[in-house]
């Protein structure tokens, strides 16, 4: 079984790929860009030799470079997404190269399964109450230009899939995760709260953080890809135990290093987003508007998380959440030294 991966060299593609192989699949072919850094893909060469994991060189905003890519495999992992930059650059390589790599699909292997990496930040939980639990079944957002460039573009991607497999019916799995993180991954989540200048202003207060572990999620992605349905299929990504967003801010200052920080109750973080809203269209544009109410009811009010319909497919963590949050303050910590 051949199988493609796009974003392979990222954080959470070579979690993947390495998973891929621990499972025994063979022929991984890894689409990389032309001169990307692939140390941790090639370190994965060498560790499993067996699963003749090999490189496609291309880009996925050049229509002809997938065409070739896609042909003869069985499965297609699509991880591919900009993290940030300007907002037509995340949109250029993120929703552009989703249409690209889908227009091969369709004219080279229409069969094939599909399993996208999506994001939480699809859903649109601004108006639900606060402790609303987030499952399958929780409503996609209905504003998205109200959110960051990041939630647009992952939302504006997970819809286009949606339209492709409608008009073409391949088996399309689509995972939600919530916050990835590890080892060479981000310290804190947006979730938890910003620094500001020297200042660190915790946001999160006592909300439940929806970690996943990167190797839990790559995990993941494996499991729902082998329960393959006609159809599409939505599943939720985060381990089990979840801290919350206080915790994990108190065990960081505890085992990594002591930040400065600010605790910002949700009445006062609404009251501030409306006065920088205000002040935005007051000003007509002077004044970038970071936050607003509606950014900061889907990131702060809080909710609850499900993760059940993942776990029928039989996964199950395969690190734990203090080994997880373990190992990934010891590598902040030795990093910050």
């Amino acid at each position: 079984m051949a199988v493609l991966v796009t974003g392979s060299n990222g954080f959470l593609g070579s979690a993947l790929v390495e998973r891929l192989a621990l499972h025994g699949v063979q022929g991984i072919r890894c689409f990389v860009r032309e001169g990307s850094d692939r140390s941790r893909l090639e370190r994965l060469k060498n560790k499993y030799p067996d699963a003749d994991i090999h490189y496609y060189v291309g880009t996925l905003v050049s229509r002809s470079d997938p065409v070739k890519a896609v042909r003869d495999v069985d499965t297609i992992y699509h991880l591919a997404a900009a993290l940030g930059g300007a907002p037509a650059d995340m949109f250029l390589n993120t929703v552009v190269a989703t249409k690209y790599l889908m227009e091969a699909v369709i004219a080279e292997n229409p069969d094939v399964q599909i399993v996208h990496v999506s994001s939480f930040s699809v859903y649109g939980v601004a108006d639900l109450p606060a402790d609303t639990t987030i499952s399958e079944q929780t409503p996609l957002e209905t504003h998205p230009e109200k959110r960051d460039p990041y939630a647009f573009v992952k939302w504006r991607q997970e819809k286009l899939l949606l339209d492709y497999q409608k008009q073409h019916g391949f088996p399309l799995t689509i995972l939600r995760p919530g916050v990835i993180y590890g080892p060479h991954g981000s310290a804190i989540s947006g979730r938890v709260g910003l620094q500001l200048g020297g200042v660190f202003l915790h946001l999160g207060g006592s909300n439940t953080l929806p970690l996943s572990y990167v190797d839990n999620c790559a995990e993941a992605i494996v499991l729902c890809a082998a329960h393959k349905i006609a159809g599409v299929s939505v599943f939720n990504v985060h381990d089990d135990d979840l801290p919350s967003s206080r915790d994990y801010l108190k065990a960081y200052n505890r085992q990594v290093k002591k930040i400065l920080s600010v605790p910002v109750p949700y009445f006062l973080l609404q009251l501030g987003s409306r006065a920088v809203e205000w002040y935005h269209h007051y000003s007509k544009g002077q004044l970038p508007a970071i936050f607003t109410p509606y950014k900061t009811a889907n990131l702060w009010k809080g909710n609850r998380f499900d993760n059940r319909k993942l776990k029928s497919t039989g996964w199950q963590p395969v690190v734990s959440t203090s080994d997880g949050m373990r190992k990934s303050f010891d590598y902040f910590r030795k990093s910050s030294q």
